[in-house]
């Protein structure tokens, strides 16, 4: 059973967010870009001129 606050949260606009927890917890990436993805599917690479700002 998903815990709130521990698997998930709820967003100003409503939404239910998975955390890093339930995603490690899971075992696999969705590839769905999710906003807390331990595996930072779908996310920009930093380049060296994003670490040099």
């Amino acid at each position: 059973m998903l815990q709130e606050n521990v698997d998930y949260y709820i967003n100003e606009d409503g939404n239910f967010v998975f955390t890093k927890e339930y995603h490690l917890n899971r075992g696999y990436c969705c590839k769905n870009k999710c906003l807390h993805c331990p595996w930072s599917y779908g996310r920009e690479k930093d380049t060296e001129q994003t670490k040099n700002k």
